[in-house]
């Protein structure tokens, strides 16, 4: 007769798994946030002078694997087209300019404020401070008017070359884009994973698909609010152990439906995890081509431009299957 711990054992092993999550994750507060930001730390785990963060989990045995996963020798580009003119989204557009034209030579001059809700862009881990803090402890003062002195884009100057995994969300929502406000919990990822036969794994890049352009192409650009993730789904990325995440909006879902805290999966994710964060990516050629082919991952490889202190770097990230 099994004794009751080999029972349980049993029927953990042999029962379809499924996970039930509690209404609470849904309605978290400020204080869960701050509960949550002790036990997802990633502060300490690579060192205590650690400035790459979740970027430690691409290792050469992952960048191998990723490799491994170009079959067709098809790649796309995940970056918007540049916005050179001044929209509700786009306060400060892109600036091109002609500084020579001939008559043997032609050169020009570009200059970006790339954060925001505009242009393809990575963060780096100095771009986001609370209470004073960075990214494992790092001091605020390490920021000055000369750029961030610990934790800046250079610590990406090698590059990402990782294992890439997109979640559709508007396949499983079975919408054209999600609205402003629209919010996606863990057990939207679940399902996910479910559907299309992907388990997100250790060193992953996190590519979220909201239809943020399509609604753009729509109906025109609008100044804030997108649809995204809730910050409960901080804890099932930190199960994951994800590197890198990235979306066509900004991650988070907008507004984020907990008071006082206004972008919590980027806190989450840069100030807590040490996961640098793709925003304003283009990803519906990626979707398409996912559902072509019937594979939702890829291999991923981002190249920001190394700049003294910079706190990111806009960027034009490529998928390759």
């Amino acid at each position: 007769m099994l004794d009751l711990k080999t029972l349980s054992l049993f029927l953990l092993l042999t029962l379809p798994f499924s996970i039930s999550y509690a209404d609470g994750h849904k309605n978290l507060t400020a204080e869960d946030i701050k509960a949550m930001a002790d036990e997802l730390s990633n502060w300490g785990r690579w060192g205590d002078d650690d400035e790459k963060g979740a970027l430690n989990l691409i290792t050469p045995q992952k960048r191998i694997e990723a490799a491994a996963l170009v079959k067709e020798g098809i790649s796309i580009s995940l970056a918007r087209d540049v916005l050179k003119t001044i929209a509700p989204d786009n306060p400060r557009p892109f600036m091109h300019t002609m500084v020579g034209m001939g008559p043997q030579w032609n050169s020009d001059n570009f200059s970006v404020s790339y954060h925001g809700f505009a242009h393809s862009h990575i963060d780096a881990l100095c771009h986001y401070i609370h209470q004073g803090r960075m990214y494992n402890g790092f001091s605020s003062d390490f920021v000055s008017k000369e750029g961030a002195a610990k934790l800046d884009v250079r610590n990406m100057k090698e590059g990402i070359f990782t294992r890439g995994v997109l979640i559709d969300a508007t396949k499983f929502k079975g919408v054209k884009y999600l609205e402003p406000g629209t919010a996606l919990f863990p057990e939207d990822l679940d399902s996910w994973e479910e559907m299309v036969g992907v388990k997100i794994k250790s060193g992953d890049a996190v590519i979220l698909y909201t239809g943020r352009w399509a609604r753009r192409d729509d109906l025109g650009p609008w100044p804030g609010g997108a649809g995204g993730l809730y910050a409960s789904c901080a804890r099932w990325l930190k199960e994951r152990d994800i590197a890198v995440i990235g979306s066509d909006a900004g991650s988070d879902v907008s507004p984020s439906g907990v008071e006082g805290v206004s972008s919590p999966i980027h806190m989450m994710m840069l100030y807590v995890m040490g996961v640098p964060i793709l925003d304003c990516l283009e990803l519906e050629r990626l979707a398409e081509k996912c559902d072509e082919l019937n594979r939702y991952d890829f291999l991923l490889t981002v190249a920001p431009i190394p700049v003294e202190g910079g706190t990111g770097s806009p960027l034009n990230p490529i998928a390759t299957f």
